[in-house]
């Protein structure tokens, strides 16, 4: 019986190995950014947050001041909100669309490492007038998970630089 477990977990092994299966392994960012500063206009956005916590697990040190950085994260503008995506034959809403866009720059002293660039993501989610404070809930988390979304996309393609 010991046996037959052990050929069965050594098969089961071997199958996910051999059709090209690995873990994602969080890619080092550019060494620029070792010591990072982000500027922003509100460093309590979601966002601002998010970026913060997502590069501290990227083992760069976010620093108080951009005289101490070697880049600069600029968040030139963030946006979110959300809008009607459908109504009902009474004219009732059934549907928001929560959207958070990100408009954005990465520079060193010397070089700009990322142009100006702008990130939308959305994520829609029906409406029902009797939950009121649930769907407030949900949207909440719907753009907190949007923002978090993003700074993977923004780290993965820092990453590949």
């Amino acid at each position: 019986m010991l046996l037959c477990r052990k050929f069965g977990l050594f098969l089961i092994i071997l199958l996910i190995t051999s059709c090209g299966f690995q873990l994602r392994v969080a890619k080092n960012l550019p060494i620029e950014m070792d010591r990072t500063y982000i500027s922003t206009e509100d460093e309590y956005s979601i966002f601002y947050r998010q970026l913060k916590k997502g590069l501290h697990e990227r083992g760069v040190e976010v620093v108080e001041s951009p005289v101490d950085a070697t880049a600069v994260f600029n968040i030139l503008q963030e946006d979110t909100g959300q809008r009607v995506l459908s109504v009902s034959g009474r004219n009732v809403v059934r549907e928001y669309e929560v959207f958070y866009r990100i408009f954005y720059s990465i520079q060193t002293k010397d070089k700009l490492i990322k142009s100006p660039q702008e990130e939308i993501l959305t994520r829609d989610y029906t409406y029902d007038e009797t939950l009121v404070l649930g769907k407030e809930r949900e949207e909440n988390l719907l753009r907190e998970a949007i923002a978090d979304d993003l700074v993977r996309i923004i780290l993965m393609q820092l990453a590949s630089l």
